[in-house]
């Protein structure tokens, strides 16, 4: 590491489920690391050696990158003028409209940026709007500093991060061939198997990526809806067609999903697409309509006006306390319209986060009707005679109820 430079890797916006893991593994590589938040309770908390949200295996390497003294975080932007490398996660959100805006990472960026100095490396390594790479470029030009942009987009799933950091290629992509070298170097620490590409291929690589993904959630909710409408059990055909059956093994379950990126980001690529993107929207339309089609189901069934659901899960996926985007809430929205009461838990989800939440023994005994909108394995071995709605089927249950 150059002598003018302290540290060798800054993380802005560093606290959270993008930027901790990755700070943590790349201090456990040997780099020393700082990271930048606003969040004045992250940060202490990762001073301290605790994990702000739930990554199996993080707290132990964040305490061991701590002790040997290669890992700190601090809310003071003057850090970022003290690392050779600056890795930013701040993505790129859309609004109430499903319209990304481009200049939330330069806007972020200003905070911050008269501390860039000569001889950094900027890594942009959320989700960005295609041509964002390009805008931050020509925002750092105008300040007359020596600063590569690069684009390498994470890629770890919420709960895999400390492993797939070190086992999944790194796409690494710049405008030149010092930045691509400089990134190339950097991601290095983490694994042997990199990816170049430009930064537009870059950037749609991951909005790919993930709507890709989130097309095929749909297609096997839509076959989910088709089979229960005829009393049939999804789950069952989908493991007769796949068993054994290359072609179709990557067919998923059916479910909710949800979370903080797949939705968004095939929303981005929409936005983005000169023509009408009809299976992105299509998409949408199927997994965002998930909850209301089986509260409309339930409603076939049963005088919920004159009956107390109980809500298991609110958390987006299994195992995690990340209520971002959860369809979970969109599911307890209608049905507190429909239903005679609502109650809803979570093992995972604190009270700092939702207060209303009951414990699971509270929810099983004042509900007429069970609905598992998070197949948290907890309620794999659940048994009761209420109704139990469980679009997973973790309960083999086949059918809605």
């Amino acid at each position: 590491m150059p002598a003018q430079f302290a540290h060798d890797v800054v993380v802005v916006g560093g606290a959270g489920h993008v930027g901790l893991p990755l700070a943590i593994a790349l201090a456990d590589r040997g780099a020393n690391v700082q990271i930048y938040d606003v969040s004045e309770s992250a940060v202490d908390l990762v001073n301290r050696g605790v994990m702000p949200f739930l990554e199996p295996g993080a707290e132990p390497m964040l305490r061991k990158a701590l002790d040997a003294g290669m890992l700190g975080a601090t809310t003071d932007a003057a850090i970022v003028g003290q690392a050779r490398n600056i890795v930013v996660v701040i993505g790129t959100p859309v609004d109430g409209h499903l319209n990304p805006d481009p200049t939330a990472i330069p806007t972020a960026l200003a905070a911050c940026s008269t501390h860039f100095r000569d001889g950094q490396l900027l890594v942009l390594r959320s989700t960005v709007y295609p041509g964002v790479t390009a805008l931050v470029e020509r925002m750092i030009a105008g300040m007359g500093v020596d600063i590569p942009v690069a684009f390498c987009p994470e890629r770890i799933a919420e709960h895999r991060a400390m492993t797939e950091l070190f086992s999944l290629p790194q796409i690494v992509s710049a405008r030149t061939d010092a930045g691509r070298a400089r990134a190339a170097e950097l991601f290095s620490l983490l694994t042997d198997s990199i990816v170049h590409l430009d930064p537009e291929e870059a950037e749609l690589a991951k909005l790919f990526t993930n709507t890709w993904r989130y097309i095929k959630f749909a297609a096997a909710n839509q076959f989910y809806m088709i089979a229960n409408d005829r009393g049939l059990d999804f789950e069952r055909i989908r493991q007769g067609l796949t068993k054994d059956y290359p072609r179709a093994s990557d067919m998923p379950g059916a479910g909710f999903a949800a979370g903080p990126c797949l939705f968004k980001d095939t929303m981005q690529l929409a936005a983005f697409s000169d023509n009408t993107f009809s299976l992105g929207h299509s998409a949408m339309l199927v997994n965002e309509g998930l909850p209301l089609y089986v509260v409309s189901q339930l409603e076939k069934r049963f005088d919920l006006a004159d009956l107390t659901v109980g809500i298991l899960g609110m958390a987006f996926k299994a195992e995690s306390d990340d209520i971002r985007s959860s369809l979970s809430y969109k599911l307890r929205r209608v049905l507190k319209f429909k239903a005679k009461a609502v109650l809803s838990t979570d093992p995972y989800v604190g009270e700092d986060v939702d207060d209303t939440l009951l414990p699971l023994d509270a929810v099983l005994e004042k509900a007429d009707l069970l609905v598992i909108a998070t197949p948290h394995a907890e309620y794999r071995g659940l048994r009761t005679d209420k109704p139990v709605a469980d679009v997973w089927n973790i309960l083999g249950n086949g059918v809605i109820v």
